[in-house]
């Protein structure tokens, strides 16, 4: 009874692994801004392939292999977000920015713009004010 348990949950891990590794290969296939690829690698990274290992533990049972096993997912606990960051430290240093980042509207200076944009986007929308009215004074007479 207790090897039936052990195998439907490495089976769940598996798939469950599996699933995440094919919905972040779809979001590195599909997204469009560096960043949120970025996010679809890391997630591929800690969650897809962390399940899928810990369904290995589970079947290969308390040996030396489990050992190894989860060395290689502390490993990659730590390594994983920590080269996402440094990644994404870098292209912002560079420069790069995502899509959806808000203009700050009380900033004084005109954001950069890099070299390739398209006109439309170079475009800074204006905030919506209410244009000012005069107030003038009814006489009474």
């Amino acid at each position: 009874m207790l090897e039936i348990a052990v195998e439907i949950i490495s089976w769940i891990c598996f798939i469950t692994g599996g699933f995440f590794l094919f919905i972040g290969s779809l979001g590195l296939l599909r997204l469009g801004d560096f960043w949120a690829r970025l996010h679809a690698a890391s997630i591929i990274d800690s969650a897809g392939l962390g399940l899928i290992l810990f369904g290995m533990m589970f079947q290969a049972g308390l040996t030396l292999v489990t050992v190894k096993l989860i060395a290689i997912v502390l490993f990659l606990l730590i390594t994983g977000p920590t080269a996402s960051h440094a990644v994404a430290n870098a292209a912002f240093a560079s420069g790069s920015r995502p899509r959806s980042l808000v203009v700050d509207e009380t900033a004084r200076k005109e954001p950069k713009l890099r070299a390739g944009e398209p006109v439309s986007k170079r475009k800074r929308k204006a905030p919506s004010e209410k244009p000012a009215t005069k107030k003038t004074k009814s006489k009474a007479t």
